[in-house]
């Protein structure tokens, strides 16, 4: 799974107010009924969330859950919590805010939790614009001005409030405006922290190795650099880079069939993509793709440039994929072994069935909502953060027919 999993209870809740500092009164709701390939699911509403955006278990079975605008809630036995005190201030703007939470794996002791976040730089410079960029069209924010960029920090979790927080990771450099922040976080089994790193819309610098932008980054929980990067000793390079050329990742999880990490990215106008990572592997962008950009103009596809690692799945058009996890069939036993990933322009659950590192099916499970964010309970259940100021948090289980 991709963040750390203990038990949590469900039970429905209604939030009062999506900016109120009061814990939110439990409620029962009826379930919906979504129907899938491999049967029905039922679908039940925890409690409403204001732009939710990453989610991740603390060993006793609380749920942390991240809001742009820079709160930082737990759920706890059908209550949502006022938010957590000592989160940083945060560039709440377009894409950007707070963005993932993770906690350490040696939390019982530690009591560590990761968050990454949208910081702008400070002091602003007077002269900062926006400069556009055809390519783009017209999804550019032309009156957003701030230089800011990508950060993550650690803290101890004390009660309701985090303690002693420390940045601990930034993007290099911070840009003008923009999204593209990517964000998500992720243990790997060596205890190491993976970071997607978007390309801040900028195209150029997810191939420019004296900047982490654009690419897959790997620190120490210290922040610091672990010798064995495969740049560490390459002139020019970033330490912290693992691989290089990617968009905007906005999922990540470990295999636990292959053990190998894979993530998924927006592509431009189509293209997005899931990619097997491996360190030193160069992913292509912005010089290959399955999309082409806004407005029109041509990307070559990867089969172009055989230099680059091609992705094992794509779409054209985009699902705008966001969120990323691996079943482990305790509750969706037909789900056992797929990768779940939340779609935001498709609405939708994407289930792919895979052998190894092939993707063999591709299921599109119809939310009629835009997902954010996936993670398994340890019951089994799927979760999901539903985006937007309307934000939901959403529990799924299978139909269970009644005896006859």
């Amino acid at each position: 799974m991709r963040k750390v999993i203990a038990a949590v209870a469900f039970v429905t809740v209604a939030v009062a107010s999506k900016l109120s500092a009061q814990a939110a009164r439990p409620a029962t709701a009826a379930a919906a009924v979504k129907r899938t390939q491999t049967g029905n699911v039922n679908v039940v509403r925890l409690a409403s969330l204001d732009n939710p955006w990453g989610m991740a278990f603390l060993p006793d079975g609380r749920l942390l859950i991240t809001e742009k605008a820079g709160r930082l809630r737990i759920y706890d036995r059908g209550r949502l919590s006022a938010p957590v005190e000592g989160v940083p201030a945060v560039a709440f703007k377009g894409q950007g805010g707070l963005l993932d939470v993770a906690v350490d794996p040696g939390f019982a002791h530690n009591r560590l939790v990761y968050i990454s976040y949208a910081e702008l730089a400070e002091p602003q410079p007077a002269d900062a614009r926006e400069t556009g960029d055809p390519r783009f069209a017209t999804f550019i924010d032309m009156t957003d001005s701030q230089l800011k960029g990508g950060a993550v920090a650690r803290a101890r979790l004390d009660g309701s409030a985090l303690r002693d927080l420390q940045v601990i990771w930034r993007q290099t450099p911070k840009t003008v405006g923009r999204g593209h922040f990517g964000g998500r976080l992720l243990f790997a089994a060596d205890g190491t922290l993976l970071i997607t790193s978007g390309d801040r819309m900028r195209f150029d610098p997810a191939q420019d190795m004296s900047s982490n932008i654009g690419k897959m980054v790997r620190i120490n929980t210290d922040g610091s650099i672990p010798p064995d990067n495969p740049f560490v000793n390459r002139p020019g390079a970033l330490g912290d880079i693992w691989s290089v050329g990617h968009r905007n990742a906005l999922g990540m999880a470990i295999n636990p069939a292959t053990k190998g990490l894979w993530i998924h990215e927006m592509g431009p106008a189509g293209g997005d993509e899931v990619n097997v990572i491996m360190a030193g592997r160069n992913y292509g962008w912005h010089i290959v793709s399955n999309g082409d950009n806004y407005d029109g103009s041509h990307v070559p596809d990867h089969l172009t440039r055989k230099d680059f690692e091609a992705p094992v799945q794509a779409w054209t058009p985009s699902v705008s994929p966001s969120g990323l996890l691996f079943h482990s069939g305790r509750s969706f036993v037909r789900w056992r072994g797929n990768a779940l990933m939340g779609g935001l322009s498709s609405k939708a659950l994407i289930r792919l069935t895979l052998d190894g590192n092939r993707v063999t099916a591709v299921e599109s499970i119809d939310m009629g909502k835009r997902i954010r964010d996936v993670i398994e309970a340890p019951d089994g259940a799927v979760l999901l953060l539903v985006d937007g100021s309307a934000g939901e948090l959403l529990r799924l289980t299978p139909q269970v027919r009644p005896p006859r």
